[in-house]
């Protein structure tokens, strides 16, 4: 007999399991090609500096609300990763009151570390599914990353 609820956990246990292997691979090879050193990044850091990135040039009170930050708090933050030389404040054209956060050179060398271990996966991907099992799960990652989106908007209010 089918077991629906059966199956649905393990869905849940699958994705979790796939989401973590992501991460962790990820933070392992940060450290295996910067390592722990002077100037690096701590866990925090690394965190605040990737959504920075995500949230494309967001303002301080952006990032703070997205963190659900003080204002205080989120420069406190700002300032260690500008002082870092992973972020640069830079003027916004239309408001000279506000300022937009953007990384750096410096940033975007650590971040694309995971591009390799992305592209040997998707090579993989590629390898062992048929044309059609990969664009359906193309779509299903498009109809994930909508949900996603669409829960994420949804916590801002």
């Amino acid at each position: 007999m089918y077991n629906l609820e059966g199956k649905i956990f393990l869905l849940e246990k699958n994705f979790e399991t796939l989401y973590l292997l992501f991460r962790s691979n990820y933070y392992r090879q940060i450290v295996k090609e910067i390592g722990i050193k002077e100037g690096s990044l701590s866990a925090t850091e690394s965190y605040c500096v990737e959504i920075i990135y995500l949230l494309n040039k967001p303002t301080v009170s952006d990032f703070a609300l997205y963190l659900n930050l003080s204002v205080p708090n989120a420069n406190y933050k700002i300032n260690s990763l500008v002082k870092k030389g992973y972020v640069i404040r830079e003027q916004s054209k239309t408001d000279l009151r506000e300022q937009h956060l953007c990384v750096t050179d410096k940033f975007l060398n650590y971040y694309c570390l995971n591009d390799t271990a992305i592209a040997l996966l998707f090579r993989r991907i590629r390898e062992t599914f048929s044309p059609e099992d990969l664009e359906r799960l193309d779509d299903m990652i498009q109809r994930i990353v909508a949900l996603m989106q669409m829960g994420s908007s949804e916590n801002m209010e």
